[in-house]
């Protein structure tokens, strides 16, 4: 018994290990047209998603892309670029929407969505995994 006690603790806990080592491999990236020649970091990402800025450094609209709440590109963009929670966010925009004071970015299902709608637009900015970038969008590092 003691035994069978000891190596479900391993298979979990190596399951664990296993589950934290790959979202560590996996990284968020901002995506803009190739065509795209703005100044973007996550902080002009930040204020382009909150509706706080709607035009990229060089003076063209800035057309932000998310994606659904649930995707853990989403996720961790919310967390790690906006500062705050999926949950959060959502709040953020349903009281800017409720006042009149703005409208969130539209949301696509995916990073493969993402990068077709950015690809076939110069102005729209999104995010998706770095293991899905193609030759298609320019890719800028989060930090």
């Amino acid at each position: 018994m003691l035994k069978k006690q000891a190596l479900i603790k391993a298979i979990l806990s190596s399951s664990v290990f296993l589950s934290v080592s790959f979202s560590a491999l996996s990284e968020t990236v901002i995506i803009v047209n190739p065509n795209n020649d703005s100044a973007i970091d996550a902080k002009v990402a930040q204020r382009i998603f909150l509706g706080k800025e709607g035009k990229f450094s060089n003076g063209k609209e800035a057309i932000p892309v998310n994606q659904i709440a649930d995707s853990p590109s989403r996720t961790d963009f919310d967390t790690t670029v906006l500062g705050r929670s999926s949950a959060q966010v959502s709040a953020y925009w349903s009281k800017l929407v409720f006042t009149g004071k703005g409208i969130p970015p539209k949301e696509v299902q995916n990073d493969a969505e993402a990068i077709a709608l950015v690809a076939d637009n110069q102005d729209a900015i999104s995010y998706v995994d770095s293991s899905a970038v193609t030759a298609n969008v320019k890719a800028i590092p989060l930090n």
